[in-house]
């Protein structure tokens, strides 16, 4: 099925997985157009391994596709072999996944995407499959899921079980069922391209854009695909636990950003209910005391101050929902018909 994506309308297989709630027609008059412009995106940290074959293999499935290289800052052979393979190279000099991502967004104009890491870990053929719900409408964005068809040593250790904790946090805020977030294997329309902020610097991008999809009502799905081990000589850019830590932060601020009154809801309780357990004892010394005498005035200062700081943080989360509805409207009307 190599570049004839517009040949009959068909629903995604059984391993289709979805999230999200809705599209508009824009993704599905798109997909009627005679000869829809598609653009190969690939990031690439020294690559010298592995880019040519990449570009080569999904130059053999989409002959017609723009296929661009983002260099980010490569001290290899990385830009000069991107070349040589006919692929169009644009520098990024910001040091980041998150920023390579942000200048494929800026810069290139098409009407399909496919983002694919530069590694060869992933099979260009599989790239129909991911493209072809997107040209028909049938959603927003493909992720290429990678936990149920990977080979032995692909993912270094803790990363499978790392992998699934972020899908858990990130299925419980969104409210989805998605099984490989972080996955670098999408295809996508232009609506998300226009649609979508991207406002992280590193590896934490892919969980960036997924929750953003949620947040914004895009519509998701996924497609498993198998995840091959890299070639011999090249090597992971993922740190373990710094890049760990900075996909958590990542998903604690948009969290607090994007779900407000949940999150300061939930803060306000906390301290609400700390505020009952630290004040019972100056309760019972007033009841108790002929006198009313509080013994344990420390304590009641405290549970005075933690009420007050519950409502506080209650009222701050109803107040950052109500502005974010309202620039949550005026989003979906500035973007309307992009």
């Amino acid at each position: 099925m190599k570049q004839n994506l517009l040949a009959e309308s068909s629903t995604p297989d059984q391993n289709t997985k979805m999230a999200g709630r809705s599209y508009d027609n824009e993704s599905m008059s798109s997909g009627f157009r005679q000869e829809p412009q598609i653009a190969i995106l690939i990031p690439c940290y020294n690559e010298e391994i592995t880019v040519g074959k990449v570009i080569d293999d999904f130059r053999r499935e989409l002959p017609t596709a723009a296929i661009y290289v983002f260099d980010n800052c490569s001290t290899d052979s990385t830009s000069r072999i991107a070349e040589e393979h006919g692929a169009i190279l644009l520098k990024e000099c910001r040091p980041g996944k998150g920023f390579v991502v942000e200048s494929m967004f800026a810069c290139i104009k098409a009407d399909f995407y496919v983002l694919v890491d530069g590694d060869d870990s992933y099979p260009a053929e599989y790239v129909h499959k991911l493209l072809e719900p997107v040209v028909l409408g049938g959603a927003d964005m493909v992720v290429g899921g990678r936990l149920s068809q990977y080979a032995d040593e692909s993912f270094r250790n803790l990363h499978v079980f790392g992998n699934r904790l972020v899908c858990v946090l990130v299925n419980w805020i969104g409210h989805s069922r998605l099984t490989d977030i972080m996955s670098g294997y999408r295809a996508f329309n232009r609506k998300v391209v226009k649609r979508i902020p991207v406002v992280s610097s590193g590896f934490e991008v892919e969980t960036d854009l997924t929750l953003q999809m949620l947040y914004y009502n895009l519509k998701i799905l996924e497609i498993e695909v198998p995840y091959r081990k890299r070639p011999e000589g090249s090597q992971s850019k993922l740190r373990t636990f710094q890049d760990g830590f900075r996909v958590l932060w990542k998903i604690f601020t948009l969290l607090r950003s994007l779900k407000p009154l949940t999150f300061f809801g939930a803060v306000g309780l906390l301290l609400f209910f700390l505020g009952i357990l630290t004040g019972i004892l100056p309760i019972y010394d007033y009841f108790t005391d002929p006198q009313h005498y509080v013994r344990h005035v420390p304590l009641a200062i405290l549970a005075a101050a933690l009420m007050i700081l519950s409502s506080g943080c209650v009222f701050l989360g109803i107040l950052l929902h109500a502005l974010n509805w309202r620039l949550r409207e005026l989003h979906n009307v500035l973007t309307r018909g992009q």
